[in-house]
């Protein structure tokens, strides 16, 4: 009998999961799906360039995971039985279809955060998905010269997105809101390079400034300070898909999953969970960020771990660390600020136009590794035996106390 494994979500970690596992383990002994409701992948990293009027290179699944033997279910989930170890998912018709698993990897992400500010999920427009970027996009094309453009939100996503916009549309008043100084997190080189690169195009930084309302065509700050916008974009932060904490699954405050090191959750031993929708811990015991950059590492070492219980193998035990944060600046500038494992910040840091390629290739390498999910595979396991009764446990399974490391895992 075959091990059922679905994978729900194939953005960078869903698909990662799902490729790599396929190619530790042979097709006919373990039946992989990846459930998603698009046919293509999405660059997520991308979005801020799609909005900008970019035209991104298609890559559909079926080239993607072509001679994986992962089935591409289009469909979106709409619910998760973790006890009784079924998924409910609905195709674009309208039908609706209850799924069994026996291994469960929750890889469904996250979204824009309005923060509950009054206004924002009326007014405001969000780059965390690709309808997202697009409704942005068109929304941008229409703009007259000199109109304002109101990015909120002075993290990686509003740098990039704030730069983006104003270096495609130099004609247009880009300004940023950032509640704290302008790259506060950066070294003193780091932060020296972005005011350069936001002065060279134009950008107006209201830095130390909440937003307490967003209008049709105003951000009003908690000083009561108006701020003309006719289009805001906002991007602080993200929301994880609220699916998981309607389960029983253990989850935080947030509705993260938590998970142990291999991404297991510690409620239900059958269900992994990756990406922004897992709790997981890294260096310091600090929570991993949620990224590109965290995701895929997760994603690998859940698949390794997944192959290496059904098949008795030995458990991944690579510690996930940082080493360096990767932001764009437009097409022409970047900055790459090297990091300490736990993503603190070094007086290290790599700027201009070599900053701009290296962040070009982490973004290229990103999909590549969708695309190659073998990567850092060291060998074929052995096939999956698996139980009659259907409880999903490998018979004959060899012991997990030794584990070592089978994947490479850094951030």
């Amino acid at each position: 009998m075959q091990h059922r494994v679905i994978v729900l979500g194939a953005g960078y970690t869903g698909a990662s999961v799902a490729g790599r596992l396929a190619r530790r383990l042979r097709r006919e002994d373990v039946a992989i799906t990846l459930v998603n409701a698009e046919p293509d992948f999405v660059e997520r990293v991308r979005m801020h360039q799609l909005a900008a009027g970019q035209d991104l290179r298609p890559r559909p699944f079926s080239e993607l995971l072509a001679g994986t033997g992962v089935e591409l279910k289009l469909a979106k989930v709409t619910g998760v039985d973790a006890d009784h170890d079924t998924v409910t998912v609905t195709d674009a018709d309208g039908t609706e279809e209850l799924m069994e698993y026996d291994t469960l990897v929750y890889a469904l992400g996250s979204g824009w955060n309005d923060q509950g500010v009054p206004g924002t999920a009326e007014h405001a427009h969000e780059i965390a998905s690709r309808p997202g970027a697009l409704r942005l996009r068109e929304r941008l094309a229409g703009l007259d010269a000199g109109q304002p453009v109101v990015v909120v939100g002075g993290g990686l996503t509003g740098i990039e997105a704030a730069t983006e916009i104003a270096e495609s549309r130099p004609d247009l008043d880009v300004a940023l809101v950032a509640r704290d100084g302008l790259g506060a997190w950066l070294s003193p080189k780091g932060r020296g390079h972005l005011r350069k690169v936001f002065g060279k195009l134009g950008i107006t930084a209201h830095e130390h400034t909440a937003v307490a309302a967003v209008g049709a065509d105003r951000v009003t700050t908690a000083d009561g300070t108006s701020l003309p916008a006719a289009v805001t974009v906002w991007t602080t932060g993200f929301a994880v898909h609220p699916i998981a904490r309607a389960t029983t699954l253990e989850v935080t405050g947030t509705g993260q999953i938590v998970v142990d090191g291999t991404m297991r959750s510690v409620s239900h031993p059958n269900v992994y969970a990756v990406g922004d929708a897992a709790m997981a811990m890294g260096p310091g015991d600090k929570p991993l960020r949620m990224s590109c950059a965290t995701g895929t590492p997760m994603a690998w070492q859940a698949a390794d771990a997944i192959a290496a219980r059904l098949t008795g193998g030995k458990l991944p035990n690579v510690p996930l660390r940082y080493f360096n944060q990767c932001i764009s600046l437009g097409r022409k500038e970047g900055l790459i600020q090297y990091v300490t494992a736990d993503d603190r910040s070094v007086d290290v840091a790599l700027t201009g136009r070599l900053a701009a390629l290296y962040k070009e290739v982490i973004c290229k390498g990103a999909a590549w590794a969708v695309a190659h999910p073998a990567f850092g595979v060291l060998g074929r396991r052995r096939p999956v035996v698996t139980d009659p009764a259907r409880t999903g446990s490998p018979v004959g399974a060899r012991s997990e106390a030794r584990p070592e490391a089978t994947a490479e895992a850094t951030l």
